[in-house]
């Protein structure tokens, strides 16, 4: 598997995980916004064609994880684990004060994947999810410091 940075030429593979992965999918003028932005990291997860994805938008003080998706067929295999551990490759020893997230309080499957990856629960946003009014958990990981740069 290959993870690499999206381009607006992945957006109808995009599309297609997006619909199968979520109720309510983004539009295609979202994703296209998020790719185009400077501030934003999209990676996609490749086996011949694009199986999974991650889009971060950089704010102030923190990394605000977007959306994550993975296709149907590929879940339980490390996708989701692979694109953020390159996500934190890239981010390691930015200067802000950490990652943050929504995920559904019903996508138990994320959350313990998101606790494994160091994410843990800081408070719920009430009726987050506009098709049914569902409750989001927040979460948060403190940044990776490398021992060099915590010695500086």
């Amino acid at each position: 598997m290959e993870i690499r940075r999206l381009a607006l030429s992945d957006l109808g593979e995009i599309e297609l995980i997006e619909r199968r992965a979520y109720p309510t999918p983004w539009s295609r003028s979202m994703f296209a916004g998020e790719l185009a932005k400077p501030s934003s990291i999209a990676l996609g997860a490749f086996d011949q064609r694009l199986v999974g994805y991650l889009i971060v938008s950089r704010y102030v003080d923190a990394w605000h994880v977007m959306n994550v998706a993975v296709d149907p067929g590929y879940q339980h295999k490390g996708v989701g684990k692979a694109l953020l551990d390159e996500l934190f490759a890239l981010t390691e020893g930015d200067p802000r004060r950490g990652y943050t997230l929504e995920v559904r309080v019903s996508n138990r499957t994320a959350i313990a994947l998101y606790e494994r990856m160091g994410f843990r629960a800081t408070g719920v946003r009430r009726g987050y999810y506009t098709d049914n009014r569902e409750d989001a958990l927040i979460m948060w990981k403190d940044p990776l410091r490398t021992a060099a740069r915590q010695a500086q």
